[in-house]
């Protein structure tokens, strides 16, 4: 009880705010929205019990928990933070999926280049093993795209990109992972 005004959760319970009271260091007077919301979804009385059961210096990270929880909570009623969590987990990894594609197409590019810097060197060549060579070069150079895809997350990515990685072109690439990014998972799967 700062200068004789109760806190604002002994405001909001109409009760008179003792020099001990629990939630006056949390709940100021000047903030009476912050109690309002934690007590309309946990209950004063509840809050009370988790905050005495705290040491002293975990208080203050406890009480704004439960102002975020709330607050998410009456945002969202059924998933609450867990919500916004799972959405945030859903956009880094279609994000991940995103770099990883765009690694690879870097990828393909500096091998197109090299191959094409390649075939150049071998065009003065009539001996016949430029071609022979150019196809291993190739073979090689799939097996090694298909395991910097599978090293930077390209294990989740579709077989038709695993295997046609070069001449996929990058709008097909970029839709096919797309997800409705207002779905919510479920939380016991």
């Amino acid at each position: 009880m700062a200068g004789g005004s109760p806190c604002a959760s002994c405001k909001l319970l109409r009760r008179r705010c003792t020099k001990d009271c629990i939630f006056a260091p949390f709940f100021p007077a000047d903030d009476p929205h912050k109690f309002a919301i934690v007590h309309k979804v946990f209950g004063a009385s509840n809050v009370s019990k988790m905050l005495l059961e705290l040491p002293v210096q975990q208080r203050g990270d406890a009480v704004s928990s439960l102002v975020y929880e709330a607050n998410a909570r009456v945002r969202d009623p059924v998933y609450g933070c867990v919500g916004a969590i799972s959405f945030l987990q859903n956009q880094v990894s279609q994000l991940q999926m995103q770099l990883a594609v765009a690694q690879a197409e870097i990828l393909c590019i500096q091998m197109q280049q090299r191959d094409g810097c390649q075939a150049q060197d071998d065009a003065g060549r009539s001996d016949g093993h430029s071609l022979a060579a150019m196809q291993q070069m190739v073979v090689d150079d799939t097996a090694a795209a298909e395991a910097f895809l599978m090293q930077n997350g390209g294990g989740g990515f579709p077989p038709q990109l695993m295997s046609s990685y070069g001449g996929a072109p990058a709008s097909n690439v970029h839709h096919y992972g797309q997800q409705d990014h207002l779905k919510r998972e479920s939380l016991w799967t």
